[in-house]
């Protein structure tokens, strides 16, 4: 909702610059309450959705779809670099597409942060292979490394992990363009001929480093603040508690990845308990995966084996033991032999066809890249640096998931190669299609889910039940289900009873249905989990005013009023609660006859509210103050400056009408009294004025 449907950022009327100074919801980037994701082109691409189709849903899904298609040929096109052409190739893409991690990144809407990013994040870094490969032949070479460094810029302004593929871009170019070991970076140092590739990975480095720090200076030099429900591990008293926790986290990730079978739109609050105990049989968890992952990573690092294989084909020390490609055993890497496409030259009258020879990189090679792109993407997540405001999010796992896709497919044909028998061979190509194909089932069932919010919220009720059913309970209020909907907020407080949010949505539907004394036990209870909660102040002060406790009343309105909004995560639904507030303070004034008074809270609350808030209202009462007061002149302005924000607003016609009426333009009068009743011919106080305007 804060993305899309109440994102000013996204209204025609909204100058389009403003999408680079506000964050992904639209409040100003350094503003105290800003959740600090600056996100600009995604917005952007928002807004031509909303200026084409307004609020249709399936033209944003479209294009979300359409994103994630072309995400898959790219990162398909880029393992054709890894594996050449062939069932690995296909494997990998078929994976990509298929895994169920991306549902929520396609499925929802906000999702499409992630999808833009990594599309950029492939053409960076497909732009940097293709600068590697003319590096020293040709002077296209530094466009194809200008072209890596905007389209990094470009996936960073779509998300902020997608700075990450500068890193990625480094290791592809020292350890599967050059294919260099780690004992072998250090000496690579001192030789002339690795000049360029130092001097590539400097300006990679540069423009990682400006990027980031332009991007920190733009949101203020500060980082986020997140409520404790967010990321509870980060709001911990506990070293111990946050350090096992973070540690455990991108386990509990990666398993998402292998074994998507539990999926939930909301991992925050305690989805994922907090590991307090060293005794905590998940750290067991925690040192298999960090013990498996450092013997990946050193085995890759380390060096050469004899044995290698070569796109599924066994190589002893350079002879391959199957027809099939030449492998290069000194240097650790396959090579395919192709004509090249006929660039043929005379030489002593004879011509010659050039021989050029495409190199595939080694499953270490592959391995290290794939690592690499795994889990440089998923830092920033890592609570490493900065803390986030979620414990698992799906989406952030839209890009490390190339890495696993890529990760997977090396070691399928791994298998493959050691494999003697035809029928071993046979088992993993089937095991690999019966994997692809239960990904494919359980997107397809995943997808489900998210037809409808309903089914979305139930289906996350065994993960995170306090959001579920508090979620669940709008849902079944907007249905008109209430009974239902109160027994869902009622089950959100069962499982966490401090929500500030259920409590405020349940004292709303009790006062809905003229449950007042118990509506104002919940309303209480929510101000005392948040003291800035301010529509709760409000709904409690018109409570009170209509119990006829006009000081009670007073002292709740003036209380909300007078609340900052700073550090709140919704500053703009904040301003608009507070702009409410003060309104109904002014009408209190004005019933009781004080209405010097209530011009001065009307004043303030039209300094006071935000761009969104309908000022029809509150612009109609300044002019019913005036009119009482006498002074006519500006009564008629403001009342005209109601009906200009809203042509339709019934009371302003009738107050209108009676003004005219008192100044002898009777005429006119009657077409307002008139309009009133065609706009709402059911509203008998349209006919009474009428009639009353009638007989005078």
């Amino acid at each position: 909702s804060r993305a899309i449907k109440t994102n000013q950022d996204l209204l025609p009327e909204t100058p389009w610059t403003h999408i680079f100074y506000n964050d992904f919801w639209g409040t100003l980037l350094t503003h105290s309450g800003s959740h600090k994701s600056y996100r600009p082109l995604c917005t952007l691409s928002f807004r031509i959705n909303h200026a084409v189709g307004g609020m249709d849903p399936w033209g944003y899904h479209l294009v979300n779809v359409l994103l994630h298609a072309a995400v898959t040929g790219l990162f398909t096109n880029f393992s054709r670099i890894l594996f050449g052409d062939g069932y690995w190739t296909l494997i990998a893409g078929l994976l990509f597409a298929s895994h169920p991690i991306h549902t929520e990144a396609v499925a929802g809407i906000v999702g499409r942060a992630d999808i833009g990013a990594c599309l950029f994040f492939l053409l960076s870094l497909m732009c940097y292979v293709k600068h590697c490969s003319t590096r020293g032949s040709s002077p296209s070479t530094w466009g194809w490394i200008l072209g890596a460094g905007l389209c990094a810029g470009c996936s960073m302004l779509w998300k902020e992990q997608g700075v990450t593929v500068l890193a990625i871009s480094a290791v592809y170019d020292i350890f599967v363009f050059h294919r260099l070991k780690m004992h072998q970076i250090i000496p690579a140092l001192y030789k002339r001929k690795n000049l360029t590739l130092f001097f590539s990975i400097g300006l990679l480095t540069s423009w990682g480093t400006a990027l980031l720090g332009v991007r920190l200076y733009w949101m203020g030099n500060k980082p986020p603040s997140f409520s404790n429900s967010d990321n509870p591990a980060a709001d911990s008293d506990s070293f111990l508690t946050r350090t096992l926790t973070f540690f455990y986290l991108p386990t509990k990730n990666l398993w998402l990845l292998l074994c998507p079978d539990t999926l939930s739109f909301d991992w925050s609050m305690d989805a994922v308990p907090l590991l307090k105990a060293v005794s905590d049989w998940r750290n067991l968890h925690t040192v298999a995966f960090y013990a498996g992952l450092l013997l990946l990573a050193y085995f890759s690092l380390k060096g050469s084996s004899n044995e290698r294989e070569c796109n599924g084909k066994t190589v002893m020390n350079g002879k391959q033991n199957a027809n099939g490609h030449s492998c290069h055993s000194e240097m650790e890497y396959k090579t395919l032999e192709v004509k090249s496409s006929f660039a043929s030259k005379e030489e002593n009258g004879i011509k010659k066809h050039e021989v050029q020879k495409l190199q595939l990189p080694s499953t270490e090679n592959i391995v290290i890249l794939s690592l690499s792109l795994l889990i440089v993407p998923f830092v920033p997540a890592t609570n490493l640096f900065f803390y986030v405001g979620f414990v698992i999010a799906e989406r952030v796992l839209y890009v490390p998931s190339m890495g696993f896709c890529l990760l997977v497919t090396v070691g399928i044909r791994a298998l493959y190669v050691k494999a003697q028998k035809r029928f071993l061979k046979n088992l993993v190509f089937c095991s690999t299609a019966a994997l692809i194909v239960f990904y494919g089932l359980k997107t397809v069932v995943r997808n489900g889910d998210w037809q409808n919010e309903e089914m979305l919220y139930r289906s996350g009720i065994k993960v995170n039940p306090a959001k579920a059913w508090g979620n669940l309970g709008n849902v079944l209020k907007s249905q008109s289900k209430i009974s239902e909907a109160e027994s869902a907020y009622r089950n959100a407080l069962y499982y966490r009873s401090n929500m500030a949010d259920m409590l405020y949505n349940l004292g709303l539907l009790l006062q809905e249905n003229s449950r007042f004394s118990e509506a104002l036990h919940y309303y209480k209870l929510a101000i005392g989990s948040r003291p800035t909660l301010a529509s709760a102040y409000l709904n409690t002060g018109i409570i009170l005013m209509n119990q006829g406790k006009t000081e009670e009343a007073r002292r709740t309105f003036l209380k909300c009023s007078e609340i900052p909004d700073e550090n709140l995560k919704d500053p703009h639904a904040h301003k608009s609660s507070v702009t409410s507030c003060l309104y109904n303070l002014g009408k209190l004034f004005h019933e009781q006859g004080h209405y010097e008074d209530a011009l001065m809270v009307y004043k303030e609350a039209i300094q006071k509210m935000p761009r969104q808030f309908a000022p029809q209202s509150l612009y109609n009462m300044m002019g019913e103050a005036y009119m009482r007061m006498s002074r006519l002149p500006e009564a008629e302005r403001w009342y005209v400056e109601s009906l200009r924000s809203k042509s339709d607003h019934i009371p302003a016609h009738l107050t209108y009408g009676k003004l005219l009426a008192l100044t002898g333009r009777k005429s006119e009068a009657e077409k307002y009294f008139v309009k009133a009743i065609q706009l709402d011919p059911t509203k008998g106080n349209c006919y009474m004025h009428y009639g009353t305007f009638q007989i005078d």
